[in-house]
């Protein structure tokens, strides 16, 4: 706790059922936003006393000069005095303690500067100066808190209850934490699965997207494996736990999201670094100012000690230190305009620095929306009937395979009347009667089951799955009577997406999925895809980011499942699909793109290049203007009313340079 006081900070013991400290650090983001907010307006009431009490807009551009010596009038002043209250309310805390342990920062000098302007009675530099700084903590602070926002919206995905089936026979709902390895639960059709575990009866379809990202639901039987947070789909399993609460999959994976948050700590600001040369020097070289000529030279203590405040305030770096923060809002602004959300100035600066991008295929490259892509009539069977008989199967069906049949069917005028005495085969297909006939739709296994599969039905699905493509054969007793290919269709811009990445100076583009190899090798071959990883776990991508940040230094992850969420995570930026991406994947990245077009991935990066050109002017023109009045404060042509008209000017100069970048600029050309 000593330890922990002498920086500033206060620890407290931790208790059940009190105040967590995301609820804490929300209350301080809210207290910088209100005390900033009324130091601007205090600033602003402040000049505007002025103005009234000089008669005139004109006469009050005098306050650039001070009062001519004149006291500063008590309304003026209390108006300052409140702005400066309010916005070193935060930095003069830091200020302090940065004092006692001798470890001059940004906050120590700015508080020095804006004592040193209260001493010379320039009250509304030293307002102005307070309130621009507390804004730039504002802004950096909007960004705190989305790890703990990101486990919020995994933990929610697990049932806190589970029905248990006990050894007598019977059940009760009991908490998940309860439940032991060895135990079994009944999971209802279309409840979430509350532990992994193994399939002990029944059979059904599991949606479970939400932990490995496969884009079509997986049939489950006996021994089956299951994880907690994936979705059972229409029949009723009975489930052997096979790992407590604090192991299962969803468990691991929001572990992955603290560690991944925890090890990439938020980077050093140039600023901050500069500081610690930057603030004891002018310190130091101010103190020197004042007491070396007087004392070696015999020079006026009055006229030395003025100089001294001038090369403080002139030293106030004002304008550097509003440089970035209004670039940043200025780039974040244009930003979503654009439909692309960046959850902090750190991430807008990023993707000009990527060398490296890793994709996930479902809802990503692809639009995890199933089609029907190819129709295959066998025998003397057509298209139309084959498509009738599959849609009056799946008529009541659920199941996103059969909504692509259907709507398919829908698309072409189809609309026959649903089968009746339809049998869900549990784990293989559907049957039922159409027409006064007995027909069943299933996989290509199924048909091999049957003992129906012949060389030329064989072919033609297995050529079907090469490419990526999830086969249905509809048959009856006889024979079968076609294949229906459904895939997951790719965005139609991908491949041209991909060529503008490279163009923009991503080296490399790489798939991330937990789809099935064949499929993922195939999209990645039509789209011009450096490298694919298929068949993964989230921890697998994790694993995956871990080895290209290794190899090429600075990584995006682009997804939008709760699956991804470890690896946006772990790498350098993530970037979420906003529209259909699920609310952990949106809270871990960095950066969500709301309207769902990848397109806007090149043109990140290009905005981002053009931020940091804008921020690289921004600092050397401020840093020019210090070194020149610097210079002549030496030299004992500078005055305050000099020094003070610069830094604002230059401030000004800098905001309408930031300014710039609210144009939006789409096309690569102008970018």
């Amino acid at each position: 706790r000593e330890a922990v006081r002498r920086t500033g900070m206060t620890a407290v013991e931790w208790r059940a059922g009190a105040k967590s400290a995301g609820d804490e650090s929300d209350r301080r983001r809210r207290q910088h936003i209100w005390f900033t907010s009324l130091s601007g307006l205090f600033v602003v009431a402040g000049f505007v006393i002025h103005i009234w009490l000089a008669g005139g807009f004109t006469e009050a551009i005098r306050l650039l000069a001070g009062h001519d010596g004149e006291a500063v009038p008590l309304p003026e002043m209390a108006a300052y005095a409140l702005a400066i209250g309010f916005g070193i309310r935060f930095v003069i805390v830091k200020a302090w303690y940065a004092a006692l342990g001798l470890r001059p920062d940004m906050n120590l000098l700015m508080t020095v500067a804006i004592a040193g302007a209260i001493v010379i009675g320039e009250w509304f530099e030293a307002a102005t100066v307070a309130f621009l700084f507390s804004l730039s903590l504002t802004l950096e602070s909007w960004s705190v808190g989305r790890a703990r926002r990101a486990i919020a919206a995994l933990v929610d995905l697990s049932p806190p209850m589970v029905r248990l089936l006990r050894a007598d026979g019977s059940e009760a709902d009991v908490p998940v934490a309860e439940v032991n390895p060895g135990d079994r639960f009944i999971v209802p059709a279309g409840e979430r699965i509350g532990l992994d575990g193994r399939v002990a009866a029944g059979e059904s379809a599991v949606n479970q997207a939400p932990v490995t990202g496969e884009s079509v639901p997986v049939e489950k039987a006996e021994g089956a494996e299951v994880y907690a947070g994936t979705i059972n789909g229409d029949g009723t399993l009975t489930v052997e736990a096979t790992k407590a609460a604090g192991d299962t999959m969803l468990a691991r994976i929001i572990r992955m999201v603290e560690e991944a948050h925890a090890r990439r700590a938020p980077s050093e600001q140039w600023v901050e670094r500069f500081a610690r040369v930057y603030t004891p020097a002018v310190m130091a070289l101010a103190l020197l100012v004042f007491l070396a000529p007087p004392l070696a030279l015999g020079g006026a203590w009055d006229d030395w000690f003025y100089r001294a405040l001038v090369l403080l305030v002139i030293a106030c770096p004002c304008a550097l230190v509003i440089s970035t923060p209004v670039s940043i809002v200025a780039s974040l602004a244009s930003s979503a305009r654009a439909g692309v959300l960046v959850k902090g100035g750190a991430y807008i600066e990023l993707p000009a620095r990527l060398k490296a991008i890793a994709m996930d295929k479902t809802g990503t490259i692809t639009r995890a929306e199933p089609v029907v892509a190819e129709v295959i009539p066998l025998g003397n069977h057509t298209e139309a009937e084959l498509v009738a008989r599959a849609a009056a199967l799946e008529a009541r069906s659920t199941h996103p395979l059969a909504r692509a049949i259907l709507e398919y069917a829908d698309q072409r005028g189809i609309t026959p009347a649903p089968a009746g005495d339809v049998r869900v085969l549990k784990g293989k297909g559907l049957a039922g009667t159409f027409d006064g006939e007995r027909f069943w739709l299933g996989s290509h296994r199924y048909v091999v089951e049957r003992g129906q599969d012949t060389p030329e039905t064989a072919r033609q699905a297995e050529a079907l799955e090469a490419g990526g493509k999830t086969v249905i054969a509809v048959g009856n007793p006889r024979h079968v009577c076609g294949l229906i290919a459904v895939a997951d269709t790719v965005r139609p811009e991908a491949r041209e997406i991909m060529q503008q990445l490279h163009a923009t100076g991503i080296g490399h583009v790489v798939m991330l999925t937990g789809d099935n190899r064949v499929t993922a090798n195939a999209i990645a071959r039509d789209l011009g895809i450096d490298e694919v990883h298929a068949e993964l776990l989230p921890d697998d991508k994790v694993k995956k980011i871990e080895e290209l940040v290794a190899r090429y230094g600075t990584v995006a992850m682009v997804g939008d499942g709760v699956n991804d969420a470890p690896a946006l995570a772990r790498a350098n930026l993530g970037i979420a699909m906003g529209a259909i991406g699920s609310d952990a994947a949106i809270e871990t990245a960095d950066i969500a793109l709301m309207t769902d077009d990848i397109s806007k991935l090149p043109w990140l990066v290009r905005h981002s290049k053009r931020t940091l050109a804008i921020i690289r002017q921004n600092i050397v023109f401020s840093l020019g203007v210090k070194a020149v009045f610097m210079g002549l404060t030496f030299a004992g042509f500078a005055t305050l009313w000099g020094a003070i008209a610069a830094d604002i000017g230059a401030s000004l100069l800098v905001i309408a340079n930031a300014l710039r970048l609210l144009r939006l600029r789409e096309s690569p050309e102008n970018s």
